[in-house]
């Protein structure tokens, strides 16, 4: 089997399976695009306010 064959057989093979797959509506990709988004900014917006608090508890055991 030459590279080639292999190569075409394997784009076949990705295509059959694409086939298969169940993709979201559009309404639930906006959906679950907002929560990623929230849940990111959560997330930043609480690391940052850990980040803060343990800098300036640093800044204070140095002095």
């Amino acid at each position: 089997m030459t590279v080639f064959s292999k190569i075409l057989q394997f784009v076949q093979e990705v295509r059959i399976e694409l086939g298969k797959v169940t993709w979201p509506s559009r309404e639930e990709m906006i959906g679950s695009t907002g929560v990623v988004i929230l849940v990111s900014i959560m997330m930043s917006l609480f690391i940052g306010s850990i980040d803060i608090i343990l800098s300036k508890i640093v800044a204070w055991l140095v002095r």
